[in-house]
C-alpha cells in the first residue's frame, strides 16, 4: 500500500532528475550531489511518513520549499530530499489576524495577495516567487525590515516534523527550544516546518516611491552622503540603494530609491523628503519624488531585477564603520559588474532595532549583496573570481553575512552571534543527536566565524 498521497522518485526513476532539479530557481544547478530519493509532498502525513522512511532507510532529510536557495542546499547527497512544492495551504483567521501558511506559498505571488482581500499585509520577501519556508528559518529580510523587523518576528508559532518522525506545535510555551530555532536557524535548522503562524500588519493605506538615477562617476558622493543620513529617516521608508545596467544601457548607473509605506500622501511626502534633499540631486539623470505606487508594481520591478532561468553567483556581507572607509569598500562591488544582468545592493537598516531572543542575531546598520546573472557555465570560475574579490575589498568593514543570500560552499562568514550559536549547537545536540537533518551544506565545518578573525 503507498503510504504517501504524494510521489516518491527514487534514484534511476523516470522523472528523478526533473524532482531533483527542476524546481532550483538558479539555472546553476548541482549535479554532483544528488539525493538518494525525492518525496514530492501533497500533505502533512506525506512529511510525516517522509520523515519515518528516512529513518528506516538510513537517509538523512533535506527540505525544499520555494527552491530559492542560491547554493541549491536542498539538494544534498544521499539524502530523503522532501519537495513542499506540492503542499500549498493558506488560511486566514479574522478574530487573531492570525495566517496560517505552508512553507512553500510564495510571498509575493501568493500570500500578499491572498492577505490583500481581508486588508492585512505581511512583510515577505522582495522577489515575488519566494517560498516563505526558507525565507522565515533565515530570518526573514522583507519589505521594510528597517522599520517594521524581521519577518521572522511576527513567526508565533510553527508545526514542525521532529527527527523521532513525530509533528508538534513550537511557540514561546510549548517546545520553546524548536520555536527559537527555527527563527533564524536557516538550513541548520533540525525539523521540517510544515506551517507558520504569522502575525500580520494592516495594508498600508498609501505607497509612495523616490527614485534618483547617478552617473555613477558620482558613486563615491552620493554614497557618501546617503551613509551619513540614512539613520535620520522616517522608518516607514525602506530605503535602498543599488547599481545595474538599464536595459538598452551600456554601462550601470547608480539608483538611489525610497519606498513609504504610509496611510496618505502627505505622509508620504514627509517621510521620503531627507531623501529629496540629496546634494547632487541636480546631477541627477532622473528624478521620481513621492509618486504614487503600487505593491504590483514594485513586485514587477523586483521580478525583471530576477529574472528566472539564469545562472547566479551571490555573496553578501553586513557592513559598519564610517563612510571613509565604507564606501571605498563597497566601490568596486558597485561600478566594476562583469556582467550587464549584475546588481548589488545596499540596504538600509539604521537606525538598528533590537531583536528579540531568537537564532537570527547578526545584524548591522548596513547590508550589502551583489547578484552576478549571466547565462554562459564557461564564466562561472571568472565570474565567481570577481565576485570573491569584490567581497574581499569589504573586509575590513564586515561584521559576517546573511544566510539569505550566502553560499557555504564557497565563502563562510559568521552569520549568528556566539552565544546563539552555541545554543543552537546544544538544542540540535539534544533534538537531533543522530544527524537526521542534514544541516547547513558547506565545503567544512561550519563555524560561525570570520576567517581573519580566528
Amino acid at each position: 500500500m503507498n503510504r504517501f498521497s504524494g510521489t516518491l522518485h527514487l534514484a534511476g526513476d523516470d522523472g528523478f532528475e526533473e524532482a531533483c532539479l527542476g524546481r532550483v530557481f538558479n539555472a546553476r544547478r548541482p549535479s554532483d550531489r544528488l539525493p538518494a530519493a525525492v518525496l514530492e509532498a501533497r500533505t502533512e502525513d506525506d512529511v510525516v511518513e517522509g520523515v519515518r522512511l528516512a529513518l528506516e532507510r538510513g537517509w538523512q532529510v533535506a527540505v525544499r520549499s520555494g527552491g530559492h536557495s542560491w547554493a541549491a542546499w536542498s539538494v544534498r547527497a544521499d539524502a530523503l530530499l522532501i519537495d513542499l512544492g506540492g503542499f500549498r495551504e493558506l488560511a486566514y483567521d479574522p478574530t487573531t489576524e492570525l495566517v496560517t501558511a505552508t512553507p512553500s506559498v510564495k510571498g509575493g505571488d501568493e500570500l500578499n495577495p491572498y492577505l490583500g482581500g481581508f486588508g492585512r499585509f505581511f512583510n515577505g520577501g522582495h522577489c515575488p516567487s519566494v517560498g516563505i519556508g526558507g525565507f522565515l528559518l533565515q530570518g526573514g529580510q522583507g519589505w521594510n525590515a528597517r522599520g517594521w523587523g524581521w519577518a521572522a518576528e511576527n513567526i508565533v508559532a510553527v508545526d514542525v516534523v521532529t527527527a523521532d518522525g513525530e509533528l508538534v506545535r513550537a511557540d514561546e510555551e510549548r517546545n520553546s527550544d524548536l520555536f527559537w530555532a527555527a527563527r533564524g536557524a536557516g538550513p541548520g535548522f533540525f525539523g521540517v516546518v510544515t506551517r507558520f503562524h504569522l502575525r500580520t500588519r494592516p495594508l498600508p493605506g498609501h505607497l509612495a516611491h523616490t527614485v534618483h538615477a547617478y552617473p555613477v562617476e558620482l558613486f563615491d558622493e552620493v554614497m557618501t552622503w546617503l551613509h551619513g543620513m540614512h539613520h535620520t529617516v522616517s522608518e516607514l521608508v525602506e530605503i535602498v540603494a543599488l547599481t545595474q545596467t538599464p536595459p538598452g544601457a551600456d554601462a550601470p548607473v547608480l539608483l538611489v530609491t525610497g519606498v513609504s509605506m504610509t496611510d496618505t500622501p502627505e505622509q508620504a511626502a514627509q517621510a521620503l523628503a531627507p531623501l529629496h534633499a540629496n546634494p547632487y540631486a541636480e546631477q541627477a539623470l532622473l528624478r521620481i519624488e513621492a509618486r504614487p505606487t503600487t505593491l504590483a508594481e514594485q513586485l514587477a520591478n523586483q521580478r525583471t531585477a530576477n529574472p528566472e532561468g539564469h545562472r547566479y553567483l551571490v555573496d553578501n556581507a553586513w557592513l559598519t564603520g564610517p563612510a571613509e572607509r565604507v564606501v571605498p569598500a563597497i566601490r568596486e562591488a558597485f561600478t566594476g559588474h562583469p556582467t550587464p544582468g549584475t546588481f548589488t545592493i545596499w540596504f538600509s537598516m539604521a537606525p538598528l532595532r533590537e531583536l528579540p531572543d531568537m537564532a537570527f542575531s547578526l545584524q548591522s546598520e548596513i547590508y550589502c549583496a551583489t547578484y552576478v546573472v549571466h547565462d554562459d557555465p564557461a564564466r562561472d570560475k571568472e565570474l565567481r573570481a570577481w565576485l570573491d574579490s569584490a567581497m574581499a575589498a569589504m573586509q575590513p568593514v564586515t561584521v559576517g553575512q546573511y544566510l539569505g543570500d550566502s553560499d557555504f560552499t564557497v565563502r563562510q562568514l559568521r552569520f549568528m552571534g556566539d552565544a546563539q550559536w552555541r545554543r543552537l549547537q546544544e538544542i540540535r545536540a539534544d533534538r537531533d543527536p543522530e544527524g537526521l537533518f542534514a544541516g547547513y551544506l558547506s565545503a567544512g565545518a561550519v563555524t560561525n566565524t570570520n576567517h581573519w578573525e580566528s
